[in-house]
Protein backbone atom coordinates (compact mmCIF):
# COMPACT_ATOMS: atom_id res chain seq x y z
CA UNK A 1 0.00 0.00 0.00
CA UNK A 2 1.23 3.45 -1.02
CA UNK A 3 0.50 7.04 0.44
CA UNK A 4 2.04 10.34 -1.45
CA UNK A 5 3.29 12.79 1.02
CA UNK A 6 2.71 15.97 -0.58
CA UNK A 7 4.22 19.48 0.95
CA UNK A 8 5.80 17.19 4.29
CA UNK A 9 1.83 16.95 5.37
CA UNK A 10 2.89 13.59 7.16
CA UNK A 11 -0.60 13.64 9.15
CA UNK A 12 -2.78 13.95 5.42
CA UNK A 13 -0.64 11.31 4.50
CA UNK A 14 -1.45 9.43 7.60
CA UNK A 15 -5.38 9.89 7.76
CA UNK A 16 -5.25 8.73 3.92
CA UNK A 17 -2.81 5.63 4.72
CA UNK A 18 -5.32 4.66 7.82
CA UNK A 19 -8.49 5.08 5.59
CA UNK A 20 -7.26 3.13 2.97
CA UNK A 21 -6.55 0.23 5.58
CA UNK A 22 -9.95 0.61 6.95
CA UNK A 23 -11.24 0.11 3.14
CA UNK A 24 -9.34 -2.92 2.74
CA UNK A 25 -10.25 -4.69 6.09
CA UNK A 26 -6.48 -4.86 7.31
CA UNK A 27 -8.11 -3.63 11.03
CA UNK A 28 -10.47 -6.23 11.06
CA UNK A 29 -8.36 -8.84 9.82
CA UNK A 30 -5.48 -7.54 12.27
CA UNK A 31 -7.89 -7.42 15.52
CA UNK A 32 -9.13 -11.69 14.40
CA UNK A 33 -5.88 -12.55 14.12
CA UNK A 34 -4.68 -11.43 17.40
CA UNK A 35 -6.48 -14.07 19.28
CA UNK A 36 -7.13 -17.96 18.86
CA UNK A 37 -10.66 -18.64 17.28
CA UNK A 38 -12.19 -21.61 18.39
CA UNK A 39 -13.67 -23.51 14.86
CA UNK A 40 -17.04 -23.18 15.77
CA UNK A 41 -16.57 -19.41 16.18
CA UNK A 42 -15.36 -19.42 12.66
CA UNK A 43 -17.99 -21.27 11.57
CA UNK A 44 -20.67 -19.54 12.86
CA UNK A 45 -18.74 -15.96 11.90
CA UNK A 46 -18.27 -16.97 8.35
CA UNK A 47 -21.93 -18.14 7.96
CA UNK A 48 -23.11 -14.82 9.54
CA UNK A 49 -20.87 -12.98 7.04
CA UNK A 50 -22.27 -15.05 4.08
CA UNK A 51 -25.80 -13.98 5.62
CA UNK A 52 -25.02 -10.88 5.51
CA UNK A 53 -23.59 -10.59 2.29
CA UNK A 54 -26.50 -12.05 0.44
CA UNK A 55 -29.26 -10.00 2.48
CA UNK A 56 -26.75 -6.69 1.37
CA UNK A 57 -26.90 -8.48 -2.40
CA UNK A 58 -30.59 -9.07 -2.70
CA UNK A 59 -31.59 -5.55 -1.10
CA UNK A 60 -29.30 -3.38 -3.39
CA UNK A 61 -30.94 -6.28 -6.46
CA UNK A 62 -34.30 -5.02 -5.35
CA UNK A 63 -33.65 -1.28 -5.07
CA UNK A 64 -32.51 -1.26 -8.69
CA UNK A 65 -35.56 -3.32 -10.05
CA UNK A 66 -37.49 -0.33 -7.86
CA UNK A 67 -38.97 -3.24 -5.31
CA UNK A 68 -37.43 -0.87 -2.29
CA UNK A 69 -36.80 2.70 -2.36
CA UNK A 70 -33.05 4.07 -3.49
CA UNK A 71 -30.90 5.02 -0.24
CA UNK A 72 -31.06 8.96 0.33
CA UNK A 73 -27.66 10.78 -0.78
CA UNK A 74 -26.24 13.32 0.49
CA UNK A 75 -26.59 17.07 -0.07
CA UNK A 76 -23.82 18.01 -2.71
CA UNK A 77 -22.55 20.48 -0.07
CA UNK A 78 -21.68 18.22 2.84
CA UNK A 79 -19.85 15.64 -0.05
CA UNK A 80 -17.59 17.30 -1.17
CA UNK A 81 -14.81 18.61 1.15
Amino acid sequence: MQVLVRDNNVDQALRVLKKKMQREGLFREMKARSAYEKPSEKRAREKAEAIRRSRKLARKKAQREGLLPMPKKAPAAARTR
